[in-house]
């Protein structure tokens, strides 16, 4: 079969286009029917698209592909992409209590972590001090996209669900430049920084990075304000647009690219930009387009014939990341912050690894870090393994530490003009078996002005209640709210659940 690149390299005809766009869509329509496979098996859905990648490859319909420039060039612009969507889905309200612990566990604990593993595969495998720091930096990046795509239907109280989100958006961006710095090190005669070096590096970049994000989000916000005209999509063009703006300053300017990016699209998020629900879908829509392409592509890159090699390998790195180097990183970070011990078992159990360990196992072969062609086939190896041992047991996790609560809000993404224009907000409540507002008359919540119950559905029927009907457990509440009172209208439902239908009163 003809490989991907001896067409990028003589060019593409109709017919290569014919070819393309028709192995293309069905591998869409498969990676869409395959999210139905993911939450019925509690398997992140990266998998399946790595499993697609395999079948397409050389082992399964012949489809040539081994360019690692190549794939690290679309995988860092599927990142950029992947991150703007985190941004522009997180809304600052959950996150900004959890943002200083995030910030440590992406920078402290990610150096927590890279010594652990390092020291371990120096140690066990055994492995020079430069490639065994450089598989440390490659490993410790954790995808929070993964660990949500199995959690969906655990309610997780905000602290955590927040902290994953700020730790998925903060630390992908100080990952790549140590695997960056320790890849040029490991080249013959490259350049090579003592560590006081490599962290005033890091720190100014990540600084730059911050600058820049923060600074385009926000003038861009008021630039498409004012420049922008009435149609919803084009809008969402401009608001993408400014965050690959952001990385692109960035990059330019040699700071931090990828943590401008997410800043950026979490300021144009959270400032009150008209449209918001229509360039999130579209955000989410070119994220999930993004994830689809970066693991079809990784899975063409790898060789499944090679992969076997170093399995043990893999199990000894991954067993040190998720048993030692996952846990210290955490206590070392959120400890300061009076966190639970509940909390941080969670957090280290939940440290799944995803795209972004992958793509940078190709650094090494980019950078010209001889005798590293092996790193990319230890680390696939080792995302699939544990991938596949911790994904299924965190549902279950959550609920032996305590850690799921009974009533569960979440926004509810609707394509109404009348909720965009009068700023209004649909929150989804799912009473629990253990939750207060068993026996609670509707009235009896006492929301907030501006907020109220439109809807119950109870077993397979929904119907609009009235001021006296009772909440019973399993029932499904719609509560529509005002964005100004979202936040008092969801602590009111929380204490009513916690507390029963007294709950405020003297």
């Amino acid at each position: 079969m003809t490989s991907l690149a001896s067409i990028t390299s003589s060019g593409m005809d109709l017919d290569d286009l014919t070819r393309v766009l028709l192995v293309g869509s069905i591998v869409l329509l498969v990676a869409v029917a395959a999210v139905r496979l993911s939450v019925r098996s509690g398997l992140p859905s990266l998998l399946i698209y790595l499993a697609i990648g395999l079948a397409l490859g050389n082992a399964g319909l012949g489809i040539q592909f081994d360019n690692a420039s190549v794939t690290r060039v679309l995988g860092y612009a599927a990142l950029v992409l992947i991150l703007a969507e985190g941004g522009l889905t997180t809304s600052w309200g959950n996150i900004k209590d959890s943002v200083a612990p995030a910030a440590l566990l992406s920078t402290v604990g990610v150096v927590v972590s890279v010594l652990v593993v390092a020291v371990a595969a120096h140690t066990l495998l055994p492995l020079s001090w430069t490639i065994s720091l450089l598989i440390g930096a490659i490993v410790s990046s954790t995808d929070a996209a993964a660990v949500f795509s199995v959690l969906r239907n655990v309610p997780l109280p905000k602290r955590l669900s927040g902290m994953l989100e700020a730790e998925s958006g903060f630390n992908d961006a100080p990952v790549v430049i140590l695997v960056v710095a320790f890849a040029a090190q490991g080249v013959p005669g490259g350049d090579s920084h003592a560590w006081w070096q490599l962290v005033l590096l890091a720190a100014l970049e990540l600084a730059g990075g911050a600058a820049v994000g923060i600074g385009v989000g926000v003038l861009g916000g008021q630039l498409l304000r004012r420049v922008a005209g009435g149609s919803s999509a084009l809008f969402s063009i401009g608001v993408i647009s400014l965050t690959v703006l952001a990385y692109a300053v960035g990059a330019s300017l040699h700071v931090s690219g990828f943590l401008a990016t997410y800043l950026c699209a979490l300021v144009l998020a959270n400032t009150g930009l008209p449209n918001r629900t229509s360039f999130q879908s579209f955000g989410s829509a070119l994220g999930w387009l993004a994830q689809i392409g970066l693991f079809v592509l990784l899975g063409l890159l790898a060789d499944p014939w090679e992969l076997g090699g170093e399995l043990r390998s893999a199990i000894v790195i991954g067993l040190v990341l998720l048993l030692v180097a996952r846990p210290l990183a955490v206590f070392a970070s959120v400890s300061w912050f009076r966190m639970s011990w509940r909390d941080q078992a969670f957090l280290s159990w939940a440290g799944l690894r995803g795209a972004v360990p992958v793509v940078l196992a190709t650094v090494p072969l980019t950078e010209g870090t001889p005798n590293t062609e092996w790193i990319f086939d230890l680390v696939f190896v080792l995302v699939v393994v544990f991938t596949i041992v911790q994904a299924p047991t965190l549902p279950w996790v959550a609920r032996r530490l305590g850690l799921t609560e009974q009533v569960h809000a979440v926004d509810v993404d609707l394509e109404s003009t009348t909720l965009l224009e009068i700023g209004a907000d649909v929150i989804q409540v799912t009473v629990g078996d253990d939750s207060r507002l068993h026996g609670v008359a509707v009235f009896e919540l006492r929301l907030p002005t501006g907020a109220n119950v439109t809807l119950i559905v109870r077993g397979s029927k929904g119907f609009v209640p009235e001021p006296h009907t009772t909440i019973r457990h399993g029932d499904r509440l719609l509560v529509v709210a005002t964005s100004a009172v979202r936040p008092r209208t969801e602590r009111r439902i929380r204490d009513v659940s916690r507390d029963g239908r007294l709950a405020g009163w003297p």
